[in-house]
Order: C-alpha cells, then structure tokens, then sequence
C-alpha cells in the first residue's frame, strides 16, 4: 500500500536521493547535508507545535510503500513565506504609451519586483521518482497535502500558491536568467538556484533590477519562455488547474515559471471533503477512488482505495489493512476527498 506519512530523521538518505534525481529549477530540494537535515528537523518540530495560526512552520511528507519501505517522492507544506527572508517574484503587468497627437497608442508588458505572496501558505517540494510514476502516486502525494490543510486548517493561510518550475534545458539553463545574468548577474542559472534553495537570497535584493523591466528589451528566447512551465511539470500544473488554481501573472525571478494561486476555501479537494466515522469490513459494490487520511497530526497517514460512499453516508467502510495503515480504528474519524 502507498501511504503519505510526516518524514522523519531516517529518511535522510532517500530524501538526498531525491535532491540528486531532481536535477536543475528544483530550488526547494538542494543537493546540500546541512540543509536537507535541517528541512527534516524543522518539519518534526512544526508537527510538535501548537498554534493558531500560520507562522514559521513547513511540514514535508514522504510517499512509502508499505510493503518494502521504499521512500517513493516528496511533497511539502509552508504555513507562510516570507516572514523572515524576503519572497520575491515577478508580477507581468502593463502599461500604456499613447498620445493623441500623433494618433499612438501602444500597450507594453513589463515585469515589476514584488514581495506580493508575502504571508500566504505554500504548496512546494513536490517530487516522484521516475519508477513510481503511476496509477494514483502522483495525485496521493500532491492532493494528500489538501487534506492536511483541511484538517488542520488553523495552521494555514487563506490563501494558497505554487511555483511551478519554469523552462530550463537539460544543463540547467534557463533562456530567461541567461538575459539577466547577461546584464545584471555574473552566476550562471544553477548557482543562483542553488544559493535560493540553501536560503542565500542576498544576492537578490542587490543585484536584481529595481525598477520594472520592458518585456520587448528581453532576447526573445527569454520572452517565449515567461509564464510557460518546464515539460516535466506539466502534470503537476494540470492538476492543480484541476483543482481551482490559476496564474494572475505572477511567474518566477530566476526561470519565469508560473506561479499559480488559489483561496483555501475554493479548492476542490478541500472544499468537498467530508470526515466520515470508521467501520471495519469490506467496501461495497460500485466504488470509486477517494484519498483519506486520519486525524492525527502528530501520526498523520493518508492513501487512496475504493471505496462505497453516498451524500447520506456517515460512516465508511475500510478494510483492516486499510484501517492498520492509517493508523484507526472502528469508531474513530477519518476525512476523504474523491480522487
């Protein structure tokens, strides 16, 4: 059974797997001991906290499979960014050059710095390995942090982004930083990623333009590439878009890379999930897929499975493996979504 569960410190070397497998754009998983370690240590003692609202805390997940111990992907939570390093992006705006005199009249897209996301909660660290690409994996280990939200939904913002990684080839290179190393930078696009995902953000309010950028100055291998996502995150976008989220122009300082935005309240997956009592027996006929989870923060576990649910229902059916798996028994309550 595939099962999402809080990561722990004997994860370490599966999680330094991954960074390596994740390759260039993936800033929030970095090919670094100390940092790794420290993601590890602080999602451990966010889970220990008690707290009313959102503040400095981030949970990661891992995706394992029961019957061996695999660690199969990654997915991860902030509360809220930006409260102690600053959270930049680009906002693609516009503004019009005209003058009746001359019968002009010109609209020009420009990107302006910005610290707008500020405060809100982050969905982020999202990775499958390559040969667990398949059947429900991807949709339980993205979704899965939905449920988590809902659950515990005091320890969230009311609103919601993700950065989706933006187009780089299979160097690392990234059409839209080489403009800007070009004219402002003298690192090229992995080192800056690499310095953003070890938290050395410095660099950024130094070096990095004030002032709006004219998007017609850029090369036109870097205009192509604003808002577009890397071919390897086009599922992850897709089921986001599914599920409420979308772009209002914001899009990353380093690859342009979307970065999409949904009200907590408006995602699908949260807004229809329901807690249900647990009994214990064999599903019915005419199931269908939902992901559930228990209500255990300190020994959250979620899944998928088949399962017989009407609007009327107030209670579900789990098998025992199931039950044994979340860690429930008859009587206690678990919160599902359809899949």
């Amino acid at each position: 059974m595939m099962v999402i569960r809080p990561i722990r410190a004997d994860d370490y070397p599966a999680l330094y797997q991954m960074a390596v497998e994740s390759g260039h754009g993936f800033t929030s998983l970095p090919v670094n001991d100390e940092l790794l370690m420290r993601k590890i240590s602080r999602s451990e003692q966010s889970l220990q906290k008690t707290v009313s609202g959102p503040g400095d805390e981030g949970y990661l997940f891992v995706l394992e499979d029961t019957s061996n111990g695999d660690v199969c992907g990654t997915s991860a939570l902030e509360a809220a960014v930006g409260l102690d390093d600053a959270f930049y992006h680009y906002h693609l705006g516009k503004v019009v050059h005209s003058s009746r005199s001359l019968g002009v009249y010109k609209t020009v897209d420009i990107l302006t710095l910005c610290n707008d996301y500020t405060g809100v909660s982050e969905l982020c660290t999202l990775f499958l390995r390559e040969n667990r690409r398949e059947k429900n994996n991807g949709r339980l280990l993205s979704k899965a942090r939905f449920l988590f939200m809902a659950e515990f939904a005091e320890r969230f913002a009311d609103r919601v982004i993700a950065e989706m990684r933006g187009v780089s080839d299979q160097n690392g290179h990234s059409p839209f930083w080489r403009w800007l190393q070009e004219h402002f930078f003298s690192v090229d696009f992995p080192t800056a990623d690499y310095l953003t995902g070890i938290g050395q953000k410095v660099f950024i309010a130094e070096l990095m333009p004030k002032y709006p950028i004219y998007v017609s100055l850029l090369s036109k291998d870097a205009q192509q590439v604003i808002g577009k996502v890397h071919d390897k995150t086009r599922p992850a976008l897709a089921l986001l878009q599914s599920e409420g989220f979308s772009n209002r122009g914001y899009v990353d300082i380093f690859d342009a890379g979307p970065t999409v935005e949904a009200r907590v309240e408006h995602i699908r997956s949260i807004r229809y999930s329901r807690k249900l009592q647990v009994q214990i027996g064999t599903p019915g006929p005419d199931s269908q897929p939902y992901l559930i989870c228990n209500t255990n923060i300190g020994n959250f576990r979620a899944t998928w499975l088949p399962l017989t649910v009407t609007e009327q229902s107030e209670q579900v059916v789990l098998p025992q493996a199931c039950a044994d798996a979340l860690g429930v028994k008859a009587g206690d309550q678990v919160r599902l979504t359809r899949i």
